[in-house]
């Protein structure tokens, strides 16, 4: 099964990823070695995407115990990576994970290293099966003809290299279907203007690159037949969070009767939180907001308020994408059976 796009790779007891930052005009490939490392490259979005972070903070953690001398010294290095981003749930699914086998008594230390390095890659395949599946159920959504609306980056980039809303896009295309999609440009980083429009160019996906407020104007005039996004967590009665803006695009497409769906594996899942009042929403540098790539567009010490995700409450959502199927309301039944059950 070989990805669009190889966003992440262990090698040699090394991460290699793509360092997102100089997309679209530079593909810069960077070798991280140890937890600083990927804590760093974490936070500072050289890698973005909850499934993607997912597999990163795993991979991190084969790397502490590759680096470490024991137990506690693994131990810190999971807390350093918990600590990078609070809001995409997969890191916290994938630190669970590796915990899990550090905490065992019947093995010894060597073991312990080479679990770590083989639960990693574990992570790594299921996500990429994952996402392939839920781009082949989200093709039957498509219809030919359909104009798409997506917002931020949920493809290759943003997981192990199929994506989840990009996915539905590239199986759609793999089938022979005729479709166009506009990307949000998503400020303040332009996630959907540097890398959504690069992963569907190499796609050749036609598409058009839109700023965030024309997405209501495009509605209003029936440019737009569906809406379909990522996630970062979903608590388990279908509150979604997911990057800034598409809360907003939620209310326009429930006004304008356009389906709105959210493509997410099952780790994206947060079943211990029961809305989304309980989602820690990460806030970021104001200099995201004052500039953009070293160029300065507000005055020096203008105030700022950057909220990187905002909550789409569950009622805006026609349905959950996942690799088990489309999950449709009413979502406390449904999320809690095909999530935590797999029925």
């Amino acid at each position: 099964m070989k990805p669009p796009i190889n966003t992440i790779l262990w090698k040699e007891n090394s991460i290699y990823i793509i360092d997102q930052r100089y997309l679209p005009n530079k593909e810069k490939i960077i070798r991280i070695k140890d937890v600083k490392g990927v804590c760093d490259a974490i936070k500072k979005m050289k890698i973005r995407g909850a499934p993607a972070i997912g597999v990163m903070a795993a991979y991190g953690v084969a790397l502490c115990g590759i680096n470490s001398k024991n137990i506690k010294e693994i131990k810190r290095g999971i807390e350093k990576i918990r600590k990078t981003r609070p809001t995409a749930y997969n890191l916290f699914y994938s630190l669970k994970r590796m915990e899990s086998i550090i905490e065992r008594k019947d093995l010894k230390f060597e073991e312990i290293k080479r679990l770590l390095i083989e639960e990693a890659e574990k992570i790594y395949n299921e996500d990429l099966v994952s996402c392939y599946k839920i781009g082949e159920n989200g093709e039957k959504l498509i219809k030919n003809g359909m104009n798409i609306l997506t917002h931020c980056n949920a493809g290759g980039l943003a997981t192990t290299g199929f994506g989840t809303a990009l996915s539905v896009f590239f199986i759609s295309k793999k089938k022979g279907k005729k479709f166009h999609i506009f990307v949000d440009e998503t400020r303040p980083v332009l996630q959907g203007a540097r890398l959504t429009t690069w992963e569907l160019e190499k796609a050749n996906i036609p598409y058009t690159l839109i700023c965030d407020n024309m997405a209501g104007y495009l509605m209003k005039q029936g440019k737009i037949d569906m809406v379909i996004v990522g996630a970062d967590r979903i608590a388990r009665n279908g509150d979604t969070a997911n990057k800034i803006g598409t809360y907003s695009l939620a209310v326009l497409a429930k006004y304008h009767n356009i389906d709105f769906y959210v493509a997410a594996p099952s780790s994206t899942f947060d079943l211990s939180i029961k809305d989304g009042k309980d989602i820690p929403i990460e806030e970021r540098d104001p200099e995201e907001v004052r500039g953009f790539m070293g160029k300065r567009i507000s005055p020096k010490n203008c105030p700022v308020y950057n909220p990187a995700f905002d909550i789409t409450p569950a009622e805006l959502i026609k349905g959950f994408i996942t690799e088990k199927g489309i999950i449709r309301p009413p979502y406390e039944k449904n999320i809690y059976g095909k999530i935590l059950k797999g029925g």
